[in-house]
């Protein structure tokens, strides 16, 4: 009976190095090295949780990992190049912090066992939010962004925010994921932007194909939705003129001239007019959705409208 409890413990103990061999070390966000931080002295913040920047990868011993390890140049060079572009191209004056996290590979997003890896970077960003607020915000108002696999998240922390958090709170911008009824009815501090310079509202888009005529039709799961070319949620058409791709020089590229319309059945951008065709995310991109341009075809528009929104809030 000895010699099987030491046999089954050997086994359990085995199993448990595997299991945290292949779990990443959980950050510590009192460590500076955990975050990416623009302090500009500024009455304002923005909030930013990164979308997937990493697959699955294998360590040297042959471990394959399915989450980002924080403190591995391997998957922390990939996140902060997300942290630094968001951070130019959208942050503008305001104070920006982004934090790393053990985010999802995007194959899990393809496995069964995606809810348990989410449930974890959830947790990391659940735990920044809360440094962040107690030792780095000091009070200020602050933008809340993120953007797909970020944006699910920033959806779950609007969710739980403190009453007291939410009236400093500008905005929330959800960009790249859908909002569905029963998000909107379990989160009270869900309010859907009307206009440009509403605030405590959410922000929501998701961009297609215009010229497909095999978009979807109906409203389905999203209920969430405004365009951020002329802020309106109802189906006008805007113009967009802008380079194409984040993949070239900008000095390199003809400008698209795009026009970007709100189907009001869908809840779904239209963009006609788009010229780029390294757009398609790998494993789980489609030739018709321009996910991976959200932010990148609207830079201008989201910058403006960030600091729009906060001298609204500061001037209210």
């Amino acid at each position: 009976m000895i010699r099987f409890l030491l046999i089954i413990s050997c086994c359990i103990l085995g199993m448990s190095c595997s299991q945290d061999k292949s779990l990443p070390k959980a950050p510590d966000y009192s460590d500076a090295t955990q975050w990416y931080i623009s302090d500009r002295q500024a009455d304002a913040d923005m909030f930013y949780i990164i979308s997937t920047e990493i697959g699955d990868y294998t360590l040297e011993d042959g471990t394959v990992r399915h989450l980002a390890d924080t403190y591995l140049d391997q998957t922390r060079q990939p996140m902060y190049s997300e942290m630094l572009g968001v951070d130019t191209l959208t942050s503008g004056r305001l104070n920006y912090y982004s934090p790393y996290y053990r985010q999802c590979s995007l194959n899990s997003f393809a496995s069964d066992s995606v809810s348990y890896r989410f449930n974890i970077a959830l947790d990391d960003a659940r735990r920044a939010f809360a440094y962040y607020i107690d030792n780095q915000n000091n009070g200020r108002p602050f933008v809340l962004a993120g953007f797909s696999q970020g944006a699910m998240i920033a959806r779950e922390l609007l969710k739980e925010m403190d009453e007291s958090v939410y009236q400093r709170m500008v905005a929330t911008y959800l960009i790249g994921i859908k909002v569905s009824e029963e998000d909107l009815a379990a989160n009270p501090h869900m309010h859907p932007a009307q206009g440009a310079t509403d605030t405590g509202v959410t922000i929501c888009y998701n961009s297609m194909r215009g010229e497909d005529a095999n978009y979807p039709t109906q409203n389905g799961s999203n209920v969430l939705a405004i365009n951020p070319v002329n802020w309106r949620t109802d189906g006008s058409v805007a113009t967009l003129i802008t380079e194409p791709s984040p993949m070239k020089p900008v000095d390199e590229q003809a400008k698209d001239s795009m026009t970007v319309q709100l189907d009001t059945l869908s809840n779904l951008l239209l963009v006609s007019g788009y010229s780029a065709t390294d757009y398609v995310l790998p494993l789980i991109g489609s030739q018709t959705s321009y996910h991976t341009r959200e932010i990148w075809l609207y830079r201008d528009q989201l910058k403006e409208n960030i600091q729009q929104r906060v001298d609204a809030y500061l001037n209210r």
